[in-house]
């Protein structure tokens, strides 16, 4: 908003209830944004003349409340506490430094404080029933203040200067992890998550893949971007289905041979100088291996088993130079039906 504009008096916009909740149709919540004068000069560079936005809640029968991109520097009670049925709030890209005053909102399922500027996670104590956590892009150091979270499914701490998990093995129903773009050296502290399908560990600074062990019922595992030089301990986890794996400094395809329900492997941007130890996959569908060091057309036919494979990632490496390149592995993998980013 330019200076020019900033003498509106308000903003109003108006967000329809879910249509996946059948007892809240037409439900609407209106939300007033002043835009006044008299607003708070201290905002964040770029915005420093753009005053905070003032929420009014119209509807208190209302069970969501989007207040996306609303400029809210503070979480108030004195509109949060008139809504008793309230199971989603939406509070992504404001100005939040901290989490309070959500003690009346008992009945929530859903919270979002994406892209804020929260620095410890506090305040949650009476959100029992929360079961979808996003507190990705702040300024979180330590997760801790998640106790009293036990029905929590889906937790979200991407971006955000973590550098140890901790304080999680307690949620025992939680099904999505991401701690993607953090700080982290080390995998551990996940024992008690029996129900985890989905752990996302990217761009940390993890050396080894360790302590997963537990995590019997995970399905999908991303530690991209990383400092890992080995594939190792994934014995555990039989029912694995998709392993991303990009950017690391990995030498060798190895360590999957428990892992027989893979379907997508993702070894793209490593130091891998063979395509080797995936023939007993059966499932395999999808296997990225561009960007590493293959140069011996050989070791294609290890492919030669994986009746399923649909799609390879090649380029990027020496083989890939050749003139007959993609001619090649259609005569070794004929049943290939994407080679790259181009379909057969």
């Amino acid at each position: 908003m330019s200076n020019s504009e900033a003498g509106n008096v308000s903003q109003v916009c108006t967000i329809e209830e879910k249509e996946s909740s059948p007892e809240a149709t037409n439900q609407k919540v209106q939300i007033v944004q002043n835009t006044g004068d008299g607003g708070d000069s201290s905002a964040t560079t770029g915005d420093q003349f753009e005053p905070p936005g003032e929420i009014v809640v119209v509807d208190v029968n209302a069970t969501e409340l989007d207040l996306n991109y609303s400029r809210i520097r503070e979480i108030t009670a004195d509109e949060l506490v008139k809504l008793n049925n309230l199971e989603c709030l939406y509070l992504r890209w404001n100005l939040i430094k901290k989490i309070e005053n959500l003690e009346s909102l008992v009945t929530l399922r859903e919270l979002e404080l994406y892209g804020n500027q929260i620095t410890v996670i506090e305040g949650l104590e009476c959100l029992v029933n929360l079961e979808f956590l996003d507190l990705s892009f702040n300024r979180i150091t330590e997760i801790k203040g998640l106790e009293k979270l036990t029905k929590l499914k889906k937790l979200f701490l991407t971006a955000n200067k973590i550098t140890k998990i901790e304080n999680i093995n307690h949620l025992k129903e939680l099904k999505l992890l991401e701690l993607g773009n953090n700080k982290i050296r080390t995998i551990e502290n996940l024992e008690g998550l029996t129900e985890l399908e989905s752990l996302f560990l990217g761009k940390n600074k993890i050396t080894k893949i360790d302590n997963l062990s537990s995590l019997k019922n995970l399905i999908q595992l991303s530690i991209q971007c990383n400092r890992l030089t080995k594939i190792e301990n994934l014995d555990e986890l039989v029912d694995l289905e998709e392993l991303y794996l990009s950017e690391n400094g990995i030498e060798k395809i190895e360590g999957l041979e428990k892992n027989l329900k893979l379907n997508t492997i993702d070894l793209a941007i490593n130091r891998i100088q063979k395509i080797e130890n995936v023939s007993h996959l059966a499932e395999l569908k999808e296997f990225w291996i561009n960007n590493n060091n293959i140069s011996n057309w050989k070791c294609l036919d290890e492919l030669c088993s994986n009746k399923k494979l649909a799609t390879i990632y090649l380029e990027g490496n020496p083989i890939s130079k050749e003139p007959a390149y993609r001619r090649k592995i259609k005569l070794t993998i004929p049943w290939i039906s994407q080679i790259d980013a181009t379909l057969t």
